[in-house]
């Protein structure tokens, strides 16, 4: 007999009110796997991964994610 495989609850109202992401439009703000799996296949780290300041210029690349762990910003 095949193992049951359960599916995951997403909690996307809890995640949506504490998403930090500051593009409005955005269709996958509370649905972070969505979210973490657009960002990935850009070679970026959702905006949750940023200081505010950093979010709001929308270069969340992995580049400025590294350059603000060397300074300490994260």
């Amino acid at each position: 007999m095949a193992p049951e495989i359960h599916a995951m609850d997403c909690k996307k109202d809890a995640n949506r009110r504490r998403c930090t992401c500051t593009y409005e439009p955005c269709s996958r703000k509370g649905s972070c796997c969505d979210c973490l799996g657009y960002h990935l296949a850009a070679r970026e780290l959702p905006a949750c991964c940023f200081p505010a300041g950093v979010e709001r210029t929308f270069d969340r690349s992995f580049e400025r994610f590294a350059q603000l762990v060397q300074a300490g910003g994260v």
